[in-house]
């Protein structure tokens, strides 16, 4: 049978089963901070200065010191705003950031934010020869540091192979923020078994209104005004996920760090919102939706 894609059956959104509210609430608002190990002796992920003569170099000092800024002062900011209100907040951390960075994940650890998986360093992991390693040793250095299961994973640059929801099924993952395909959640299928697709986005995320699409200063907070306003009317289906997508190198400068305070009291002020993170998503829609396996395409590689 044709099929959109060998993982999340199409559906019409208006035909996807009716949540109940959560906690009173139908706009459930995910904070993700992507905390990243970009590593000095390689090419950079991703680059705000262009090499002089179009000669790229290694070390990549501009590029290289425009990420850590954020890692040494942007995360300091976001902490200092979360913590005063009191936010529940997600980290998608390379698990290397353990040790790179270690007041960085002592402060995570301690503010008892959720943990999610984003590979060791940020590198996509399918262009690793070993992805299924890669993904085992990021998730053990992690759980070793907590001292708890790591249940979700976003991977970096939410790169995937044919092969990577097998590897996290077969790594304990409970649930992927990769497949942004709906505003609810979504059971995937893989020859594993069911693994939940959790909603994250590339919308309202500071990566593709700064870095990639290169807006000005106050066009995330239009977004997320413009979304709330959008979600709000939505309310047949029950609750929707709306999930802010953070850098601390991007979001955390100065003039962008008000910013985030102003979509965040946005949000606060807001009657319908609830501040949750993926892990408790995945938890109630489970809960509510308990997985059925599916036969796995055949078209499905593994």
């Amino acid at each position: 049978m044709l099929t959109s894609n060998p993982r999340i059956p199409y559906r019409l959104a208006g035909e996807a089963p009716v949540l109940p509210l959560y906690r009173g609430k139908r706009i459930l608002v995910q904070l993700v901070v992507n905390m990243e190990h970009w590593r000095f002796d390689h090419p950079m992920p991703r680059g705000i200065s262009t090499p002089p003569q179009g000669r790229h170099s290694v070390p990549d000092i501009p590029n290289f010191a425009w990420a850590e800024y954020g890692m040494r002062v942007g995360m300091q900011r976001i902490f200092d705003l979360f913590e005063s209100r009191g936010l529940p907040a997600a980290a998608s951390l390379n698990a290397n950031v353990i040790d790179i960075y270690p007041a960085c994940a002592e402060k995570t650890l301690k503010l008892g934010w959720e943990f999610v998986g984003h590979g060791l360093y940020q590198q996509a992991v399918h262009t690793e020869p070993d992805e299924l390693s890669i993904i085992k040793q990021s998730l053990d250095k992690v759980r070793r540091f907590t001292g708890t299961k790591v249940k979700g994973w976003l991977g970096p640059g939410l790169g995937e192979s044919v092969s990577t929801p097998e590897n996290l099924k077969r790594c304990g993952i409970d649930y992927l923020l990769d497949w942004v395909v709906d505003d609810q959640p979504c059971w995937m299928t893989t020859a594993e078994g069911p693994l939940l697709s959790v909603p994250y986005t590339l919308e309202l995320n500071d990566s593709t209104v700064y870095a990639v699409e290169k807006h000005a200063t106050g066009e995330f907070l239009n977004r997320v005004c413009r979304t709330l306003e959008a979600l709000e009317v939505e309310d047949s289906l029950g609750p929707k996920i709306m999930t802010v997508a953070l850098h601390p190198h991007l979001v955390g400068v100065p003039h962008r760090v008000t910013e985030l305070k102003d979509m965040i009291e946005t949000i606060e002020r807001h009657p319908l919102t609830e501040f949750v993170t993926p892990g408790q998503v995945a938890e109630w829609f489970t809960d509510l939706h308990p997985a059925k396996q599916a036969t796995p395409p055949l078209s499905m590689a593994v």
